[in-house]
């Protein structure tokens, strides 16, 4: 039997398993959807019972397959997500979808922390409502006591999905450091809301600790798991060598988030106010980010200029570089669908569709100012002296070629780069596991 690495990628529509052979190739993957259901608000959230039960069903068809042995088990997911336990260890909750809206007001923690643009500094952590999971743990104490009170340990949904192998409490830096609003970057510590607010958390642990475990008759190590975006870099930082070179990390999906891992600077009140942030390392190194939902605007507005068009809504996969095309919307740098900010139903201005007399210019169009809003993401989060080279881009972005184009003409003297591998997330997983398969 060939040894593996298991990794379980769970993504808000798609959850896979990829398996890993010693040189990190994929040697079987498997992919499923699952159809949400509603939360004790009537929300849409994730079927979590669902999920666990084909996780646990993937790894006990393939042990009994009996083609590979598992030597290591790890995850990788989707942030802002969090899972709840009661003192026999059971969940207590649903599974919160991350874009349901908080009615509740946070002033009062934001007051007695130094206000919302100090405590949000300190914390590297924008003002997102439910994406910042720890406002979801405030969240649910003022607003669902019956829920709270049974409430004895929580976790971040990849250490739950360890936790259902492992069974134990874990805590990883990139789960915390994730626009969490419970980390403080100044300190390098949890901050210290939590202790006044009676909020126990596991210390987190570097990323390679794991626990060796028996499922269904075999010792396999199970990881922590890590937070997806965070997860992604781990392959580039494995490789990098050189510390004269430094890179940016496009992690592109449903949201873009620029990365930059060398940034020793301390993020700033400006670039909060720039959707900027700051992720973690496993091994508790800041990365300073910029998070924008700009694979989601892409995916409402492509649709709509492929409706108006009466073309297929992924037509724009099968079409021929056009780099004349793209060199005139360069150089006419206007904004037409974005003038001002996104707007908060990410539709740009659809009206200005009847300009145009084909789909290809009006596509151009939007991924030019798309690709701009990256370009500017990218600049917020560079230190004053950096030593940029390379920006890699993995994700859905990656290829797109008209994307690509345009974020080289608009930043000409660095190399952007496409690496061919696929699930960086899964394979930055399964990188952290690499000693179990000796």
């Amino acid at each position: 039997m060939k040894k593996v690495i298991a990794v379980f990628d769970i993504g808000k529509t798609n959850k896979k398993i990829l398996l890993f052979d010693k040189d990190f190739n994929v040697v079987y993957s498997n992919s499923i959807r699952f159809e949400e259901c509603v939360d004790d608000d009537n929300y849409p959230c994730d079927d979590i019972e669902s999920i666990e039960n084909w996780i646990k069903s993937e790894v006990k068809t393939i042990q009994e397959k009996g083609e590979f042995l598992i030597k290591a088990i790890n995850f990788s997911t989707h942030g802002a997500t969090l899972v709840y336990l009661d003192k026999n260890g059971k969940r207590i909750t649903p599974l919160y979808n991350y874009l349901k809206p908080l009615e509740i007001d946070f002033n009062p923690l934001y007051n007695l922390n130094g206000g919302i643009a100090e405590f949000s500094r300190k914390t590297a952590s924008p003002a997102y409502g439910m994406l910042n999971s720890g406002l979801q743990m405030y969240w649910l104490k003022k607003s669902k006591p019956h829920f709270w009170s049974k409430v004895n340990s929580i976790l971040h949904y990849p250490q739950y999905l360890s936790y259902i192998f492992s069974n134990k409490i874990t805590s990883d830096f990139t789960s915390v450091g994730a626009h969490t609003a419970i980390w403080d970057f100044d300190n390098m510590k949890y901050h210290g809301w939590l202790e006044k607010e009676n909020i126990k958390l596991p210390e987190p642990k570097p990323g390679k600790n794991s626990e060796l475990t028996t499922i269904n008759g075999q010792e396999i190590a199970i990881g922590k798991g890590l937070h997806d975006s965070s997860s992604s870099i781990i392959p580039l930082l494995e490789n990098h060598k050189n510390p004269d070179e430094e890179f940016i990390l496009l992690s592109t999906g449903t949201w873009i988030i620029c990365m930059n891992p060398f940034s020793k600077e301390t993020l700033t009140s400006k670039q909060l106010k720039n959707d900027c942030l700051c992720f973690m390392t496993p091994d508790k190194k800041q990365v300073k980010s910029s998070m924008q939902f700009l694979g989601h605007v892409h995916e409402i507005n492509a649709n709509a200029i492929s409706e108006h068009f009466e073309v297929d809504k992924e037509h724009y996969m099968n079409m021929d570089l056009n780099k004349q095309l793209c060199l005139n919307i360069f150089h006419k740098a206007q904004n037409v669908f974005f003038t001002d900010e996104i707007p908060e139903d990410f539709r740009g201005n659809l009206d200005h569709l009847s300009h145009y007399f084909s789909y290809e210019v009006a596509y151009y169009q939007l991924i030019y100012e798309i690709a701009h809003h990256v370009y500017k993401g990218i600049q917020n989060i560079l230190d004053k002296d950096n030593k940029l080279e390379d920006i890699y881009i993995t994700g859905g972005f990656n290829k797109n070629n008209i994307f690509t184009e345009f974020l080289s003409l608009m930043m000409p003297n660095y190399n952007i780069k496409l690496p061919q591998e696929k699930n960086a997330s899964a394979l930055g997983a399964a990188v952290l596991m690499k000693s179990y398969l000796n």
